[in-house]
């Protein structure tokens, strides 16, 4: 099994697809207002965004996109107008993570965690 895509909601996709697009992400499906797909720059994974007319309450969905050199392409964005909650920062399981919300607030957080993302040292042994 591998991962295809995540969909997380909008309320306005005519704002939403220029921030993606802004983060990196190359648009490669808009059918109409309520949808949207893009491509990631690494691999073969895609993203999308549906119109919706509310937004979830709650937490919500927190996505992760890996970045290689984090701290380069942080600084990239932040030069092109994206603001950050949090910027790279070393966490105890030994990922390095920027927090950041999309225009309807859905947690984005681009991380590096090299080997640690799939072996980290309390991986369970089969």
């Amino acid at each position: 099994m591998n991962l295809n895509q995540i969909t997380i909601p909008s309320l306005d996709l005519s704002k939403s697809i220029p921030f993606y697009k802004k983060l990196g992400l190359e648009l490669i499906v808009h059918t109409h207002s309520n949808y949207a797909r893009f491509s990631c720059p690494n691999g073969n994974s895609t993203f999308s965004i549906h119109k919706v007319n509310k937004l979830p309450k709650g937490n919500g969905v927190i996505v992760y996109f890996e970045c290689e050199n984090l701290d380069v392409y942080v600084k990239k964005l932040i030069h092109k107008g994206i603001h950050f909650d949090e910027l790279p920062t070393e966490k105890t399981w030994l990922w390095k993570e920027a927090k950041l919300k999309d225009l309807d607030g859905n947690q984005l957080i681009l991380f590096y965690a090299g080997e640690n993302r799939i072996s980290p040292p309390w991986r369970i042994k089969s």
